[in-house]
């Protein structure tokens, strides 16, 4: 099963399947696609990123809670302290199993790219 959601580009940006969500790569994009968060301090990227997941979990009728795994793509490994300050910020007590990859250079000149795995449901992440 995939959403109904076009996403511009020829993915999905979320799939269901055996009781899983997997969200596609999220950039720090704003809406309709603006990119003008390219040349924005890390931490902005972070967040906006975070939010676009946020908004790809709620619209797949999940939330935060039913996050199981995140992995962070970064252009810089030296971001990775950053990450972890804007994840305390944003997720408070919940910790999502994360992987961390440098990678180089993201598409737009972007910072950080994340995807994710979710519980379809009601059920909730230990």
């Amino acid at each position: 099963m995939t959403s109904e959601q076009p996403a511009g580009p020829h993915y999905s940006p979320f799939t269901v399947g055996g009781g899983l969500i997997f969200v596609s790569g999220q950039l720090p994009m704003l809406p309709a696609r603006d990119t003008s968060l390219a040349d924005a301090p890390f931490d902005v990227q972070a967040e906006q990123t975070l939010r676009n997941l946020k908004a790809v979990l709620e619209s797949a009728g999940v939330g935060l809670a039913q996050l199981l795994k995140t992995t962070v793509y970064l252009s810089d490994i030296a971001d990775w302290g950053a990450v972890d300050q804007v994840y305390r910020q944003f997720f408070g007590d919940l910790r999502p199993a994360r992987t961390v990859i440098a990678v180089g250079p993201l598409h737009f000149c972007f910072k950080i790219e994340i995807d994710a795995i979710a519980l379809a449901g009601d059920a909730t992440a230990g």
